[in-house]
């Protein structure tokens, strides 16, 4: 019998976290490595972005990206915790798996985990939360806006937003696929949009 590729896509991801120099990394790490997570993810129904999820995953070498190919029926699409935060324009580019929070699957108090596809050739804007958060792009890329920090992130590169720090981004021909994870106040309510001129001009 072949191995269960869901298992060891959350250990790929552990692993990501694991060389975060950040300590809420390894931490998030821990606790998706010792929390009973494996039943609680039966095939479910695919994300409307389905073919584009499995197109980008299909352009990266990213361990995480060959694992999630494998596990994609099993990840939770359409579960994103601020959804009711996001414009009807924002959440239909974007497809959101949460696999760690207070309201599960994988029960966590005190940290949020998921991965997040956005569509080619779109634009989501300036916005911040209290969360301290890091992506880790795993397959495509996307001109990403942290701060006063500008430039085109790719498959491996590992961004970090401290509490309440702008961030947008924008997407290639490609789309990308990434990781993210929430620690410190964690809440969704805090989660909003900042109106930006020189953000928007990368729309």
């Amino acid at each position: 019998m072949l191995p269960d590729p869901f298992p060891m896509m959350l250990d790929e991801i552990a692993k990501v976290y694991d060389a975060e120099q950040d300590p809420q990394g390894p931490h998030t790490a821990q606790t998706l490595r010792l929390t009973p997570s494996q039943l609680l993810f039966d095939i479910g129904p695919p994300s409307s972005f389905d073919a584009g999820i499995r197109a980008v995953l299909a352009t990266s070498g990213h361990p995480v990206a060959q694992t999630a190919i494998a596990a994609l029926e099993r990840l939770p699409w359409g579960s994103n915790p601020v959804e009711s935060q996001t414009e009807n324009a924002i959440a239909a580019m974007i497809s959101v798996a949460t696999l760690m929070g207070p309201e599960g699957p994988i029960l966590a108090p005190d940290v949020r985990l998921g991965l997040v596809y956005m569509q080619p050739d779109s634009f989501y804007p300036l916005h911040n939360h209290d969360a301290d958060e890091t992506y880790v792009i795993v397959a495509g890329q996307a001109l990403w806006t942290a701060g006063d920090d500008v430039r085109i992130r790719y498959a491996g590169d590992m961004i970090h937003h401290p509490s309440l720090m702008p961030h947008a981004f924008r997407t290639g021909p490609e789309g990308f696929l990434a990781l993210w994870r929430w620690s410190g106040d964690i809440n969704t309510h805090s989660y909003a949009f900042i109106k930006d001129q020189t953000a928007e001009a990368l729309a």
